[in-house]
């Protein structure tokens, strides 16, 4: 694992956590959200987007013989670059480093990282013109982790089968670009599910059906 730096913080809860997510079966968060079918106006494209992620976000990539990430962590300090994507096919030295990297930084589990959330955040770096690293606040989260979140309180809002327990979700910053910004460009991309968090500081992607909330 092509790890530059390590700093591992203090267990405490993480950024923006306690905020609520909407639920992966329901599509229903606790603020209300905005989905991409119920916008009638859509054109055929987008519509299979939504009905179709991830063949929507292989389309988004095609193009690039290399695809690459910089990735900081905000609870460990560390920091990784990995090229995942060469000579027609993912890498899986480079995958299992980035699963590593994205592991739960409360109980130290690894999880299996969705490919297509990848090039989902690829895309996104893309639509967004920038090389600077995206900043995670949460990859992977473990069944544990996720159980005491929920348990927190009764409006924590963290669904029971999160996203993040599959590995198909991220909650992300970049230093370099405005997180309205980041919203914006990924809902324009229309590749998965995007949740705004500006009180909390994060922008939510993930790889499941379109749809929006805050």
């Amino acid at each position: 694992m092509r790890v530059l730096s390590r700093a591992m913080s203090a267990f405490g809860p993480a950024p923006g956590e306690h905020s609520q997510e909407t639920h992966p079966e329901t599509g229903m968060g606790r603020r209300g959200f905005l989905t991409g079918l119920g916008r009638l106006a859509l054109g055929a494209a987008a519509a299979g987007a939504a009905l179709d992620p991830a063949s929507a976000i292989a389309a988004a990539v095609s193009g690039p013989s290399r695809r690459s990430l910089s990735l900081v962590s905000l609870h460990t300090g560390e920091k990784l670059r990995a090229t995942y994507w060469a000579d027609g096919r993912y890498q899986e030295n480079a995958l299992s480093d980035l699963n590593e990297f994205l592991r739960d930084w409360r109980t130290g589990d690894v999880g299996a990282i969705d490919p297509k959330l990848l090039d989902l955040l690829f895309a996104l770096k893309g639509k967004l013109r920038s090389d600077d690293a995206f900043q995670v606040i949460s990859g992977y989260r473990s069944p544990a982790t996720n159980s005491m979140l929920r348990g927190r309180s009764k409006h924590s809002g963290v669904a029971s089968r999160s996203l993040h327990m599959d590995g198909k979700a991220i909650d992300i910053t970049m230093a370099g670009r405005q997180l309205a910004r980041i919203r914006q460009a990924a809902t324009e991309l229309r590749l998965g599910g995007v949740g705004y968090y500006p009180k909390s500081g994060f922008v939510h992607v993930d790889t499941g059906r379109v749809r929006y909330w805050s």
